[in-house]
């Protein structure tokens, strides 16, 4: 069973939709910032657990494809299968997940505690250690896809448990509030 490209014309498709998306989002974020409605704040916390949910959910499920995929024959149809699955994974979840946990997270900080408190910054510092983080899975995928994988399947392991020591940082900051 072989993988099956996607076409340039589909690709293109993808891309407008994608770019009419982002629009439409910037477009509600300015009228959603100029007009300040009372709901705002609350539907953009929604937004923000959603897009940490899903950008948790890469971070936590990349590293364990990493683990297959460093014990799957380099250049085989199983490693073929696991580039495409990495790559998708950064592309269509993970990097816009991070891109509005980021933006949005800001937006909230600076409107509903104008960036004060020592609990928001140890907050910040370790969304700070998941970007590192998520950088780094990203560029392993791309040496994945070249085939310069150098870490073995325990090691990719073991750094599956860096996002969960980051997240505890930040549910702890985010729910406790310690140092307020």
């Amino acid at each position: 069973m072989g993988l099956k490209a996607t076409s340039a014309s589909e690709g293109r498709k993808a891309r407008i939709k994608a770019s009419m998306s982002i629009a439409v989002v910037v477009a509600l974020a300015l009228l959603g910032w100029w007009f300040e409605p009372d709901w705002l704040y609350g539907w953009l916390k929604v937004l923000h657990v959603v897009a940490v949910i899903s950008w948790m959910v890469g971070l936590f499920y990349l590293p364990r494809l990493f683990v297959y995929h460093a014990d799957a024959v380099a250049g085989g149809e199983v490693a073929t299968t696991f580039v495409v699955m990495e790559q998708r994974l950064v592309k269509v979840i993970m990097n816009p997940a991070m891109m509005v946990s980021w933006g949005v997270g800001f937006w909230l900080a600076w409107s509903g505690f104008s960036f004060v408190g020592l609990w928001l910054w140890l907050k910040i510092a370790a969304v700070i250690g998941l970007t590192v983080f998520h950088m780094y899975l990203s560029r392993s995928a791309k040496r994945f896809a070249r085939g310069e994988n150098t870490l073995t399947a325990r090691q990719w392991r073991m750094a599956n448990e860096i996002p969960t020591v980051l997240m505890i940082v930040v549910v702890i900051m985010v729910i406790i509030k310690p140092f307020s």
